[in-house]
């Protein structure tokens, strides 16, 4: 049964499972984001729902073939995750999120379900239990690529703003990203590795169209340029690729023995 807060969670984020936007990236110093924040006020108002804590596991092959890939920075690229708006339990409400990116564009598919039933059909156990165009796109991806795994838990603070006038031009803040590579559950407490200096922000602006004159205006004044940061690519590089580089003890032990 589905409690009474995720069904208002339901209400706010499953309304909209398809979206297509593009997605432009931006690091800022605290000072930065005050000045962005004091230009925004005219226009953009944020979130009822405030400041909330983003939680995700991301799933990959045991080559992480699918994150290596998106490093590379290809015309195409796409990742599996499921996502949570608060801290989970077996019947919470959460979101399994395929995401791809082509030429710049991005599309995402999402699917709500209890987050036992979620865990099981990505992680193979089980079938979806609905079946839609999304699930039958989710099912294809996850016969193309094999056996997926949760490779990394990433949770990070985030601030949303939208439109004043009901277009949907968005614009979200996020800080404290942290990540880990145990406990990998939704239903988990927070916690992890940074990725972010301290004293920095990670703005995302979402946005089908243009960016509105103010906005670049502010971006121009301020001296802040476009980037290229993925959450999970730096969980990759900074917390999981340098595990895979050392020698396992059982090799050391034969290497240490063979030149004895």
């Amino acid at each position: 049964m589905v409690k009474n807060r995720d069904r208002k969670e339901v209400c706010r984020l499953a309304f909209q499972t398809v979206f297509k936007r593009y997605e432009l990236k931006y690091l800022l110093t605290l000072d930065q984001k005050k000045r962005i924040l004091e230009a925004m006020e005219p226009y953009m108002a944020l979130d009822k729902y405030g400041r909330t804590t983003i939680r995700n596991l991301y799933f990959d092959t045991d080559t992480y073939r699918l994150i290596r890939r998106s490093i590379e920075k290809p015309v195409y690229k796409e990742k599996l995750r499921i996502r949570s708006y608060s801290k989970a339990d077996a019947d919470s409400t959460v979101f399994v999120e395929l995401k791809k990116k082509y030429d710049k564009v991005v599309y995402k598919r999402r699917l709500p379900l209890p987050e036992r039933e979620a865990m099981a059909w990505v992680n193979q156990e089980a079938p979806c239990p609905v079946n839609t165009q999304i699930s039958r796109e989710i099912d294809y991806f996850m016969s193309y690529y094999g056996a997926l795994r949760p490779s990394v838990y990433l949770s990070y603070e985030r601030e949303a703003y939208y439109e004043k006038g009901g277009g949907d031009f968005r614009v979200t803040f996020d800080d404290n990203i942290l990540c880990r590579t145990d406990d990998l559950s939704l239903c988990a407490e927070v916690g992890g590795a940074p990725i972010l200096d301290t004293g920095r922000v990670l703005m995302e602006i979402k946005c089908s169209g243009g960016i509105p004159l103010w906005m670049v205006e502010v971006l121009s004044r301020e001296r802040i340029y476009k980037t290229s940061f993925s959450k999970y690519g730096t969980a990759y590089r900074d917390l999981i690729f340098p595990t895979l580089q050392k020698p396992k003890a059982s090799t050391l032990k034969k290497e240490i023995f063979t030149h004895a």
